[in-house]
């Protein structure tokens, strides 16, 4: 089974993390002509453009001008352990035991609007860009037509015969796959919270359940439908009468 999941706008580039055998992103050529645009940006368009503080803008103005294409232990870090947020706090890979790292490694895929598909010990270097940031590269008319192409195809590449693709992204990142044109069954899974008598996704939860969900495949070696709908963290169950073919609702 693949997942994907979606990154962090926070980063964690000061703790310490295991020794692992960090890659290289597959798109590290098409990533520097992103930041070749993004580095003629002013802090003040930076700031326009992603509808951030001036501090942060000035944070990511000097990201951008540091960014380079060589990637090393110096300048990067594998992506599993720079992303922090509530998807990653959920999976929490601190915590998980390194007997799983190759199996995550193989399993997980993060979409990136800097990096476009990354695996988890991909080395990236800071960088703040939403998917959704209306920002032209390439003469394309954004990054959902810069990277959809490159990372549907690469997806497909990865994904084995009869390999269930489990998609755990928001839904701002999930555009930027063609699900249904990589020929393998697509399953997204959605969380809601029972409030004032309905079943609601609320954002911070369900991004926390994400990450459990994704981690809980990895221990459990998941590798089919039926084990997926087996997740009961933090309470939440398999919803059959609310779920369909494509989405499985998990309630509580």
């Amino acid at each position: 089974m693949k997942i994907i999941i979606s990154p962090a706008k926070s980063l964690d580039f000061e703790s310490p993390y295991p020794e692992v055998n960090a890659t290289t992103p597959k798109f590290l050529n098409q990533a520097a002509r992103v930041n070749a645009e993004l580095r003629q940006k002013s802090p003040q368009e930076l700031g326009s453009l992603m509808g951030i503080s001036a501090p942060l803008a000035d944070l990511n103005y000097q990201r951008n001008q540091n960014w380079t294409v060589v990637h090393n232990k110096a300048n990067s870090r594998p992506a599993i352990f720079a992303f922090t947020g509530e998807v990653y706090r959920g999976f929490s890979v601190g915590t998980l035991d390194q007997k799983f790292f190759g199996l995550m490694q193989d399993s997980l895929r993060i979409l990136s609007g800097q990096y476009g598909l990354l695996r988890p010990f991909d080395r990236l270097q800071p960088y703040r860009l939403e998917m959704g940031t209306k920002i032209s590269i390439d003469g394309e008319k954004n990054l959902y037509s810069f990277w959809t192409d490159a990372i549907t195809e690469e997806l497909r590449s990865q994904l084995s015969k009869n390999e269930l693709l489990l998609n755990l992204a928001s839904n701002e990142y999930a555009k930027s796959v063609r699900l249904k044109e990589l020929g393998h069954q697509v399953v997204t899974p959605v969380f809601k919270e029972l409030k004032n008598g309905q079943y609601k996704v609320v954002s911070v939860y369900a991004k926390h359940a994400r990450g459990l969900m994704a981690r809980y495949i990895i221990e459990k070696n998941v590798n089919d439908l039926e084990g997926v709908k087996g997740f009961t963290l933090a309470n939440y169950r398999h919803n059959e009468s609310l779920s369909s073919e494509t989405e499985l609702i998990f309630t509580r």
